[in-house]
């Protein structure tokens, strides 16, 4: 057993979380993996891989068994997403938007609210977390979406950007600003926006470097009307709401880059234990076998922290977003790096299409993006130890 199985093995996972991962490995191993290279040259979505989820009924375990879920742990969930992304990580990034987009309604939505839209998750739908705007990326403050409450209705005005699914989405958490509140804050507020509302309509779909299976789409907003019904909380709740849903989802990122990064570790050492120059197999040179073990070393203690957090959440602590911060920033780090040095380790042979770790690094890019640039990472985990005066 080497250190990354016994790392598995330690995982505080019930028997029927251990069964569920089980088959996830199959279906990644089966099925999602030897459909990621068609899917990343054609850029189609990959509804076969996304079937093949919800046969597994995979969007039930984030979903209260009331609704028609089967809740498990957020460490089961993790390790969930860590298997796909080995996998395929644009169908990981499909799925985990669905945890991401969801679980400010099943933490804080209204028992109607509940009722009505999550039994539609749990059932496979897909869902889409609506933040980023042309102007406002990391300072999701500087939005402009608008919210314009008439009566029993909302009216939503604006547009987003670089929106996973959201092309394809049954349901949306869009947060925009609360006509009538000047504070820039204060007014930032969450609704649940349905597929099919007249007035939204799909500019295009970006055309990216990695995950390219994974549509990312551009939207607008023209005088949609939502059912106040719709509105997540009270006006100005929206701030709170999303701070909670990225210190849910930042975690989700950073298992998303150790399975890309696992994937591309075993690939290197895989291909170098093969691969013979000068008569010796690449991996007997020392200078190989020390970067082997300085991205070994990074990439263990880098799990070790993810299932240090899994086990906060798990436990209900809530203030972890330091923690967050400081786990996203450091596994998309390493994913990059692992990932970049998995293709120098194949040579000429990495930069060739004809091995996965070419579309490894690239995958494993975004992971230093979205849900925060690293640098703005970098900014919250420093802030934290200013002294407040």
């Amino acid at each position: 057993m080497n250190v990354f199985e016994r790392l598995d093995a330690a995982l505080p996972l019930a028997e029927d979380e251990r069964m569920l991962l089980d088959s996830v490995r199959a279906l990644a191993r089966d099925e999602i993996a030897p459909r990621a290279e068609r899917y990343d040259r054609t850029g189609e979505f990959p509804w076969d891989n996304v079937a093949a989820i919800n046969r597994l009924g995979l969007n039930a375990m984030f979903i209260p068994e009331a609704y028609g879920g089967a809740p498990l742990s957020y460490t089961a969930y993790l390790a969930c997403v860590r298997e796909i992304s080995g996998a395929c990580a644009a169908t990981a990034a499909i799925w985990a938007t669905n945890f991401h987009g969801i679980k400010p309604l099943v933490d804080f939505g209204a028992e109607a609210q509940k009722r009505r839209l999550l039994p539609r998750v749990a059932q496979g739908g897909l869902v889409s977390l609506a933040i980023t705007e042309p102007g406002a990326g990391s300072d999701a403050t500087g939005m402009r979406t608008r919210f314009t409450p008439d009566g029993e209705h909302v009216v939503v005005d604006g547009g987003k950007t670089f929106i996973t699914s959201g092309d394809v989405a049954d349901l949306y958490l869009l947060f925009g600003k609360w006509a009538g509140i000047d504070d820039e804050r204060k007014a930032i507020s969450a609704l649940i926006f349905e597929k099919g509302t007249p007035g939204l309509s799909v500019l295009r779909t970006e055309d990216k470097m990695g995950i390219r299976a994974s549509s990312t789409a551009a939207l607008a907003f023209d005088r949609c009307r939502v059912p106040r019904a719709n509105l997540l909380g009270e006006p100005g709740d929206g701030l709170k709401l999303l701070l909670a849903s990225l210190n849910k989802s930042r975690p989700s990122i950073a298992a998303h880059a150790l399975g890309i990064a696992r994937a591309a570790f075993g690939d290197a050492v895989a291909y170098i234990n093969e691969r013979r120059q000068s008569g010796r197999r690449i991996a007997e040179f020392q200078g190989v076998q020390f970067l082997l073990a300085d991205l070994a070393a990074e990439l263990a203690q880098c799990e070790a922290w993810l299932w240090h957090v899994a086990r906060l959440v798990d436990a209900g602590v809530e203030d972890i977003g330091i923690e967050a911060s400081m786990l996203k920033l450091r596994a998309s780090d390493i994913a990059m790096r692992i990932t970049t040095e998995a293709v120098q380790l194949h040579g000429g042979y990495g930069y060739c299409k004809d091995y996965r770790v070419e579309r490894l690094m690239r995958d494993a890019k975004i992971t230093q993006i979205w849900e925060g640039t690293n640098q703005i990472h970098r900014q919250l985990i420093g802030r934290s130890f200013v002294a407040k005066r």
